[in-house]
C-alpha cells in the first residue's frame, strides 16, 4: 500500500488517493513544441492517485499531449508511488486537476485530467459527484491493487468519462440508478454518433463496454450495488481482422532509410532497428532506460502491460546501432536537459514520448514510400510474422511478445496459412483450377 491509499473501517485498502483533496497542481500549462512533453509536477503530497482519463492532457494521442495538467512521460519530477511515469503503472495523477482554476480562455479546464473536465461539453449536464468518486475508485483499484498499464487506465479513463456525460444527460445521478437499459443506451450512442461525436467502430465500442462492464463488476463485488446490470450486456461484434506485416524487403528498406549522422539521426535509426529486432511495441521502447540493454548479452529487458517485464534477445545490427546512438547522439541530447536513465531522449534532453516515436517511424516510411503501409504495430507484427514464416515456435513468439495468452499470438498463424495457400496454389499442379 502506498502513502496515498486510504484503509476503511472494515480495514480493507481501497487504494482512494489522497491526491483527490490535494489542490490543484500548479504550473498547469501547454508544452511548447516539437515534442510535446506534458507539464510540470504531477505528483501529489499523499502518492499514489489516478485520474478519470490518465496522466496526459487528452490530445489526440492520449498521452503526451501539450498541455496535459498532470505531466505526461517526459515530465521534470513527474511524482509517482515509487515508479518511473514513464514506465510504472501507477501514474501520480491528481485528481483536484478537474478543478483546476480557469486561466481565462477555458484552457486550463479543457486541459484537465481529472475525474471531469467541466467544459468537455458544456451543453450538457455534469456528472453526479457520487458517479465521478466511484469512477475514481475504480480505477484506483486497478491502478494500486490489479497493476493496470498506465496506457489502459488512461483508455478506461477515457471510455468512463463519456458514460457518465451520458448517465448524467438521463438523470443518473448513482450507480444503483443504472439500469441495464442504460448501459445498452451507451452502447448504441457510441456506434451512432452524435452531433458533437463520430460513431465508434464496433472494436472501439467494445472496448469501451470492457471499461463500464468493469465499473460495474467492481461495484456490485465491493456491495455498492446489489445487482450487476452490465454483466449480461453483449458487446458489439467485431471482425476478426488478420495483421498486417511489411514483407522482409520492405523491412530492410524502412530501416536502412531511417535516420542520419546527426544526434537526432542516430537516434531514430537505433529506434527503428530495435523495433523491429525485439517486436518491441512503441510504448516499451520510449519506456527503456540504459541500463536495459545488456550489450554484452545481447539482449534488453522490456517492460509490458501491467508491469510483466520479460528478456528479448536484440540483434547485431540493432545493438551497433544503438550503440553508435549511445556513443555519438545521447550524450548530445542528454546535455539539453537534466539527465536522466532514459534510453531514447527527445530535443530538450527528456524522455521521447510515444507520438514522438511514432512520428519518427513514419518520418521514415514516408522516406521510401512506404507511409501507406506503416502503423505503430507495422514493426511488431513483421517481427512475429517473419518469425513464424521461417518455423519458429508459436509459444516462443508468445514469450517474445509478451502476449498473456497463446490466443493471441495465434492470429500470426493465420497469416502465414495465409502465405502457405498462396504458395500452394502457384507451386501444386493439382491445386489449379482445369482449363
Amino acid at each position: 500500500m502506498t502513502g496515498g491509499d486510504v484503509v476503511e473501517a472494515d480495514g480493507s485498502a481501497r487504494g482512494r488517493a489522497l491526491g483527490s483533496a490535494s489542490p490543484p497542481a500548479a504550473g498547469c500549462s501547454a508544452a511548447e513544441p516539437p515534442e510535446p512533453t506534458g507539464a510540470a509536477s504531477a505528483g501529489t503530497a499523499g502518492g499514489s492517485a489516478t485520474s478519470l482519463g490518465g496522466a496526459a492532457g487528452t490530445g489526440a494521442a492520449g498521452e503526451n499531449a501539450p498541455g496535459g495538467c498532470a505531466a505526461g512521460r517526459n515530465a521534470a519530477g513527474a511524482g509517482t508511488s515509487g515508479t518511473d511515469p514513464a514506465r510504472g503503472n501507477r501514474p501520480g495523477v491528481d485528481l483536484a486537476c478537474a478543478d483546476a482554476p480557469d486561466d481565462g480562455g477555458g484552457e486550463s479546464a479543457r486541459r484537465a485530467t481529472g475525474p471531469y473536465r467541466r467544459d468537455d461539453h458544456s451543453d450538457e449536464p455534469a456528472p453526479a459527484a457520487e458517479l465521478v468518486g466511484r469512477v475514481a475508485e475504480y480505477l484506483d483499484h486497478l491502478a494500486v491493487e490489479r497493476g493496470t498499464a498506465r496506457n489502459t487506465l488512461e483508455a478506461y479513463g477515457r471510455d468512463l468519462r463519456r458514460y457518465l456525460r451520458g448517465l448524467a444527460a438521463r438523470g443518473v445521478a448513482s450507480l444503483a440508478e443504472v439500469t441495464r437499459a442504460d448501459v445498452t443506451a451507451h452502447v448504441a450512442a457510441l456506434r451512432e454518433g452524435g452531433s458533437s461525436r463520430p460513431p465508434l467502430s464496433a472494436a472501439s465500442a467494445a472496448r469501451a463496454l470492457i471499461a463500464v462492464r468493469g465499473l460495474h463488476r467492481f461495484a456490485h463485488r465491493e456491495g455498492i450495488v446489489a445487482i450487476d446490470v452490465a454483466a449480461d450486456v453483449t458487446p458489439p461484434g467485431v471482425p476478426r481482422g488478420l495483421p498486417k506485416a511489411l514483407p522482409v524487403d520492405d523491412v530492410l528498406r524502412l530501416v536502412d532509410g531511417s535516420g542520419g549522422p546527426e544526434p537526432r539521426g542516430l537516434r531514430d535509426r537505433a529506434l527503428v532497428e530495435l523495433l523491429y529486432s525485439t517486436g518491441a511495441r512503441i510504448s516499451e521502447a520510449v519506456g527503456l532506460d540504459v541500463d536495459d540493454v545488456d550489450a554484452e548479452g545481447r539482449t534488453v529487458l522490456l517492460a509490458g502491460k501491467g508491469g510483466r517485464q520479460r528478456l528479448v534477445p536484440i540483434g547485431r545490427p540493432a545493438l551497433a546501432a544503438v550503440q553508435a546512438y549511445l556513443v555519438r547522439g545521447r550524450p548530445t541530447l542528454s546535455a539539453a536537459g537534466r539527465g536522466g536513465p532514459a534510453l531514447f531522449l527527445n530535443a530538450r534532453g527528456g524522455r521521447l514520448s510515444r507520438q514522438s516515436a511514432w512520428q519518427i517511424l513514419k518520418t521514415a516510411a514516408s522516406a521510401v514510400g512506404l507511409a501507406d503501409s506503416v502503423s505503430p504495430h507495422t514493426l511488431r507484427h513483421s517481427f512475429a510474422t517473419h518469425l513464424m514464416e521461417a518455423g519458429a515456435d508459436v509459444r516462443v513468439v508468445q514469450e517474445l511478445l509478451g502476449h498473456a495468452s497463446v490466443t493471441t499470438t495465434q492470429v500470426y498463424t493465420l497469416v502465414t496459412i495465409n502465405a502457405l495457400r498462396e504458395v500452394y496454389a502457384l507451386a501444386h499442379p493439382r491445386a489449379r483450377d482445369p482449363d
